[in-house]
């Protein structure tokens, strides 16, 4: 807690990732300033699990999406990091949809505009959430109102689409 807070007094726009021992945690972190709290027994439960599973012969891809997804759950916004994971493309050789992240640094052209403002409905990606520090839950996209520097906007899309999202929300007015 009092690195957060000095961390907090240095720079507030700086992500800070801390490690908690358990999800009883979590709230009290994240309220503190926290962008993303990980918590230990989760973890070390994902690994357990998959490496018994492994163990008994349950095949490593499918382990892996499984991980994959329940982190996915865990931390939302991870899941668009992953580049690659979940960008299969399905029987009709579309791409599939994935999650990004998109942090707004001080003098992006989206800052003091609302999402709708933003046009990112007609270049087919979906605001899934905006995590603002602060904010104690994630921000749905009316909501969160004139967006901020330090803003972290979840957008949902295919992988070109999500592009030139990012490049709206953070290099053109």
């Amino acid at each position: 807690m009092r690195v957060l807070a000095h961390v907090h007094e240095l720079n507030p726009s700086v992500p800070v990732v801390v490690r908690a021992r358990d999800e009883a945690d979590i709230a009290r972190l994240t309220a503190a300033g926290a962008t993303e709290v990980v918590p230990e027994a989760f973890e070390s439960g994902v690994m357990l699990a998959s490496h018994t599973l492994v163990l008994v012969g349950v095949p490593l891809s499918r382990v892996m999406r499984r991980v994959s997804q329940v982190r996915g759950e865990q931390y939302r916004l991870l899941r668009g990091l992953f580049h690659g994971a979940t960008e299969a493309a399905d029987e009709d050789g579309e791409t599939a949809a994935r999650l990004h992240a998109v942090t707004l640094e001080p003098g992006a052209p989206a800052i003091g505009r609302t999402l709708a403002g933003c046009g990112l409905e007609a270049l087919e990606v979906q605001v899934q959430a905006v995590r603002r520090r602060g904010a104690k839950a994630k921000l749905g996209a009316e909501q969160a109102g004139a967006l901020q520097a330090g803003d972290v906007v979840v957008l949902l899309g295919a992988p070109e689409a999500l592009a030139a999202a990012e490049e709206r929300l953070l290099f053109r007015k």
